[in-house]
């Protein structure tokens, strides 16, 4: 690890103003990725700005149609949260299979939709939902966050604040996850709200995406076997030693499947 300047900062305004006097600065929400890459340092920052302190950067509330959800809640918290299992089981289930406890307890959903890693869950989640993102300036569609390896649409100074859920009529998320690791190697979240259906992906390719001929078979018939004989084209999808591309389309089809079923109950 590279020698760095560690600041707990007490406010949102502080964290801001200590971000930007540093050369370069880090934001630090649960540190579930930051720390493994400064320990095996692929990381250098000058400063380190601790969001643990900051008040209101936490917790669920469920009102209306909408699940919001606070950036710095930790992924046990939605897990284990009973309005959460109530409005949107398959949120909760995503949550629940992140890493293994150490991860969820620590790492929060806004550090993770910040950080945009490939293979993390809830980014299936963001586009299979149709989630809306809050920032400290602005509001951002889920379809128009994940632009691409490690890369979202926040600016380099931004803060995520609060994520908004849609509840759905009905939602399912099923993924096949690296056994030791627990990361995705493909997971699908399916829903249907209003005859509006979403077929998001996380794991197989750089970032997130939707599967539009998925999303229309399901609107003509919401059920495992319209999707059963779909299959996406795999040039543009991950291959690395635990997976090839061609075997996380086979997955996509496959997870989507089962998503489509666990949804219908």
């Amino acid at each position: 690890m590279y020698e760095f300047n560690y600041r707990k900062a007490a406010s949102l305004d502080e964290a801001k103003d200590l971000f930007s006097k540093g050369e370069d600065a880090k934001y630090m929400s649960g540190g579930m990725t930051l720390l493994p890459t400064l320990k095996q340092r692929l990381a250098r920052p000058s400063d380190v700005i601790d969001l643990a302190a900051v008040p209101d950067m936490s917790g669920i509330a469920v009102t209306g149609d909408t699940v919001s959800i606070k950036a710095r809640t930790p992924h046990a918290v939605v897990a284990a949260n009973a309005e959460v299992k109530k409005a949107i089981p398959a949120l909760a289930k995503l949550a629940g299979g992140i890493g293994d406890p150490m991860v969820r307890n620590r790492g929060t959903i806004g550090g993770s939709l910040a950080n945009n890693d490939p293979a993390a869950d809830y980014p299936a989640a963001i586009v299979g939902l149709g989630a809306t993102i809050h920032t400290d300036r602005r509001t951002i569609a889920g379809d128009d966050f994940f632009q691409g390896l490690f890369e979202t649409a926040l600016e380099e100074d931004e803060l995520i604040i609060q994520v908004d859920f849609p509840i759905p009529d009905k939602a399912g998320y099923m993924k096949f996850p690296n056994p030791a690791s627990r990361y995705c190697i493909v997971g699908v979240m399916v829903s249907s709200k209003g005859g509006n259906v979403r077929v998001g992906v996380t794991g197989a390719g750089a970032c997130a995406f939707r599967v539009k001929e998925m999303e229309d078979a399901l609107k003509a018939n919401f059920a495992a076997e319209a999707v059963e004989k779909i299959s996406i084209p795999d040039g543009d999808l991950n291959s690395d030693i635990h997976a090839s591309a061609e075997y996380r389309a086979h997955l996509v089809t496959v997870m989507a499947k089962r998503a489509v079923a666990e949804a219908n109950g």
